[in-house]
């Protein structure tokens, strides 16, 4: 009997180890079916899946101690291609599944459902699409669901409602449309919910104050929804963190919300929130973050938020509100950022602000505050960024700043600050920008043992009553003051020089022979600028006879050359008339306006724009604008201002630009416009902007060309009649027919039709009948509503992020607004493109304070018709998703 149970016993361990090999097999053969979906692999992760390797010795797999079956795999960012196999689902025990930041394409596999055991998984950041799988819904264990960023469409699925223990939903950065389901109130143990980043519409669904479980709600990015937040928010008495920024909510903020007891971050910013300021938000006493910006709030600061004592944040910029700001915000003991620009505060600043030493980031710009500044601003040394520009400050400037050397940026022109500049104040050693200007500052130019920051790139102290001789800088604008003596011979050892205006001073005696011979002998394209500066200032003094006469001897030949061939260095007449032989070959030119544009080479090889002025009769006083472009290109000096040299690209003429670049494009050149406008000194309008005068360089860099036409702004503030036309056809302002007046507005408009070829690969005019222009075409096809753009997008475009492409689309509808005064200005053109976040739902609009300032064909693209696209993936996230690059167009083309 004994032996006969022996030999049972011996049978059933036989059969057992024959299962448990028979189900190992199983998996390996599941895990190599695994791999041969993948079809590239560049860093060779998975090359250990293969029959000679145990099991669980694979990369990213792991096993249970005991019964050795595999319980999880983990392939994150290992930059896989390929789909994922449904042999997966023959992996009985997996409890974890994450394929995370990969290139992983295809369908959901429906077989992932028969995994009962999974609790944990992660798709998220690839290129998934279809629609989600409803199958799905019977994974009971489920507790963490991520498909963030990937091409999903659909509406949201009401399935994922039957997950009883789902504790983490994330399905932001897709194509869901539809409403939120109210069904999404069910959940009892959720505490993770995000939907942001997709296409959702309709109201917010009060059920979702059901979720009693709750900790963290993403709801916002690109989702348009219709009225407010429902006081049902208030129910969430868990929630930590809630996002719903830039969803186009409206009316008030529920006094509902003040129950949020736990809630540590409140972003609202960029829709169109109303009414006041609702006190009940001053009993949030765990909030650390609170970001209301780009609104229509009105009223004041209630008093109510003296009690937010852990506030680290907070951002109520560009809304409308007003009265003082109150003292017991310089008190609050945590207060990293505060930016309340652009709004109507008045009053003194909290004479407080920044004792409690903590204190990085003050932007008060654009208010109408008075009084003095703060003593204590950098008390903690921790102040980086100060920013005060445009109110009506008075009194020095603390003496403290001095000696605060965190900061990095002083921003405090414009005001009616007086006093001398603190010692010290121009050596920190972080500091790269200073501007003072448009103040009544005197005193000594300020001496320091470091002399100027080595960092320091950009200081502006015009307009000022300063005296004294002059330091040196790598870009300085000292004009409009008293500064006295001659020119310091030191200016010639600034090798990083770009950028001089000496104008409106009190200088004195010779211009020094060395400035003259190291501008010219030394000068390379890449500091081209400081050369441009130099020569044409020097050319305005030889025609006054100022010059002694070595100079004179030495400038005689090449002056008339200056103004011949339009390029600020001194070229000889041969290199001239290549250029001009070159201007009559058809594929070198670039622009045919009045004063013709042209593609000219060097003899090095390097190729230049060349402007060719008709011949002019005796006496002629027309130079096609000539005197226009070489007095602004020398006063101003931006990244994204075209140099005249240097901007020379390669390929095939007209190349197809992909979207990265024509997004790329559409920034750079906004911030080229906004510095026109708003920064340069003096302020200019182009007065010509079109996709012909944006050039682009090697690097696909984009800048804006061709100041034929540009008008100061600095003595009228407004541009004065004209009696030739300021433009080009298809791009001028409506309101140019009836005022023949230019203003920066009217730049605004050229600028949005630029969005829209940049948009619908067309040109402005000639392809939609007579008498209609693309502003008209557009409006036409989508009724102004970004909805509408896949109406007008250029089919060549095959592969976008749609979302993109309705924000450049919204941007250009604003700026093409019938009413001058409903357009936006340059400066809000930048800050609404670049509102475009790269990760809409993990990388939060509020995180990164910045209180100033992320693409389409123009014209130098064929055309075609525009009716439908396919949008085949979202790359949100460029690191992990680098779209492909364009082919360099030529010398112009956008």
């Amino acid at each position: 009997m004994r032996k006969m149970r022996l030999l049972l016993l011996f049978f059933l361990l036989l059969h057992i180890s024959h299962c448990f090999a028979a189900r190992a097999v199983s998996e390996l053969r599941a895990l190599i079916a695994v791999k041969s979906s993948i079809t590239d692999d560049p860093q060779s992760y998975l090359s250990n899946w293969n029959a000679t390797t145990p099991l669980c010795s694979f990369t990213g797999v792991t096993c249970d101690r005991t019964r050795r079956h595999v319980t999880s795999i983990d392939l994150t960012n290992f930059t896989l291609s390929g789909s994922i196999s449904p042999s997966l689902s023959h992996l009985r025990f997996l409890k974890n599944l994450s394929v995370a930041a990969n290139l992983l394409s295809g369908p959901i596999p429906t077989e992932l459902a028969s995994l009962s055991n999974l609790r944990y998984l992660n798709l998220s950041n690839n290129v998934f699409n279809g629609s989600f799988p409803t199958q799905l819904s019977h994974l009971k264990a489920l507790q963490v669901l991520d498909l963030y960023n990937n091409n999903i469409t659909g509406e949201l699925p009401v399935s994922v409602t039957e997950l009883p223990n789902l504790r983490h939903l994330h399905l932001g950065g897709n194509y869901f449309s539809g409403q939120i389901p109210s069904s999404y109130g069910r959940w009892e143990h959720l505490e993770y919910l995000a939907v942001s980043g997709n296409e959702l519409s309709g109201k917010i669904p009060p059920e979702i104050g059901s979720l009693s479980s709750l900790q963290q709600l993403y709801i916002g990015y690109f989702n348009t929804f219709e009225g407010g937040l429902p006081p049902e928010i208030g129910n969430l008495s868990k929630l930590v963190r809630f996002d719903a920024a830039n969803c186009m909510l409206s009316g008030e903020i529920p006094p509902e919300v003040g129950k949020l007891q736990k809630l540590d971050t409140l972003f609202l910013q960029v829709n169109t929130l109303s009414g006041s300021l609702t006190p009940e938000l001053g009993t949030l006493k765990s909030l650390k973050s609170m970001d209301l910006s780009n609104n229509m709030f009105t009223g004041e600061i209630p008093e109510s938020f003296a009690e937010l004592k852990n506030l680290t944040l907070l951002n109520l910029f560009r809304n409308k509100l007003h009265g003082q700001i109150p003292e017991f915000i310089g008190e609050l003991p945590e207060l990293e950022v505060l930016q309340l620009w652009e709004n109507n505060f008045t009053g003194s600043i909290p004479q407080k602000l920044g004792s409690n030493k903590k204190l990085q980031v003050l932007d008060l710009s654009s208010n109408k505050l008075t009084g003095t500044l703060p003593p204590d601003m950098c008390s903690g040394n921790t102040l980086q960024t100060l920013i005060t520009l445009g109110n009506f400050l008075f009194g020095p400037i603390p003496e403290s700043l001095g000696k605060c050397k965190s900061l990095s940026r002083i921003r405090m022109g414009e005001n009616y600050l007086n006093g001398s500049i603190p010692k010290g104040l121009l050596g920190l050693p972080q500091l790269t920008q200073v501007e003072l200007q448009d103040n009544y500052l005197t005193g000594e130019f300020p001496v320091t043992d470091s002399y100027v920051s080595v960092n320091l790139g950009q200081i502006s102290l015009s307009n000022n009553l300063l005296p004294g001789k002059l330091q040196q800088l790598s870009k300085i604008d000292f004009s409009r003051n008293k500064f006295s003596g001659s020119m310091p011979l030191g200016i010639c050892k600034c090798k990083l020089l770009t950028f001089v205006d000496f104008s409106r001073n009190e200088l004195s005696g010779e211009i020094p022979t060395e400035i003259i011979v190291v501008s010219l002998v030394t000068s390379t394209t890449p500091h081209f600028w400081g050369t441009l500066n130099f020569v044409v200032l020097i050319w305005g003094l030889v025609k006054r006879g100022l010059l002694m006469e070595p100079m004179k001897l030495m400038l005689k030949e090449d002056s008339l050359l200056l103004e011949a061939c339009s390029l600020a260095c001194l070229f000889s007449p041969s290199v001239c008339s290549r250029s001009h032989n070159q201007s009559k070959i058809e594929d070198n030119i670039i622009g045919k306006g009045g004063a013709g544009l042209y593609k000219g080479s060097m003899p090095s090889g390097d190729q230049v724009a060349v402007k060719r002025l008709p011949a002019m009769s005796r006496g002629s006083s027309h130079d096609h604008g000539f005197n226009a472009e070489i007095q602004t290109l020398g006063r101003i000096r931006h990244r994204h201002i075209v140099r005249l040299l240097g901007e020379v690209l390669h390929g095939k003429k007209g190349g197809h630009l992909h979207w990265d670049t024509r997004y790329k494009i559409a920034v750079e050149a906004a911030k080229g416009l906004c510095y026109l406008h708003h920064d340069c000194s003096p302020l200019i309008v182009h007065r010509d902007v079109k996709s012909n005068n944006i050039l682009l360089d090697s690097d696909f860099e984009a800048h804006v060309a061709d100041f034929g036409l540009a008008k100061f702004l600095q003595d009228s503030g407004t541009s004065e009649c004209m009696s030739a036309i300021a433009g080009s056809y298809g791009y001028i302002a409506p309101e140019y027919a009836y005022t023949l007046k230019v203003d920066e507005k009217s730049d605004v408009y050229s600028f949005g039709v630029v969005l829209l070829e940049l948009v619908c690969g067309r040109k402005p005019v000639g392809e939609f009948g007579d008498g209609v222009d693309i502003v008209q075409w557009v409006r036409k096809m989508t009724d102004s509503k970004k909805e509408g753009v896949l109406k007008i997008l250029d089919p060549r475009l095959s592969s976008v992020p749609l979302h993109e492409v309705m924000h450049v689309f919204y941007v250009a509808m604003l700026c093409v607004e019938e009413q001058a005064v409903e357009r936006p200005t340059m400066r809000e053109v930048v800050q609404i493109l670049m509102e475009l976040p790269n990760s809409p739902s993990t990388k939060q609009q509020g995180d990164t304070v910045v209180s100033e300032s992320s693409p389409s064909p123009g014209t130098g693209l064929d055309s075609s018709s525009a009716t439908t696209a396919t949008i085949t993936r979202d790359p949100k996230d460029q690191q992990q998703h680098p779209a492909p690059k364009s082919p360099p167009p030529d010398f112009l083309s956008i």
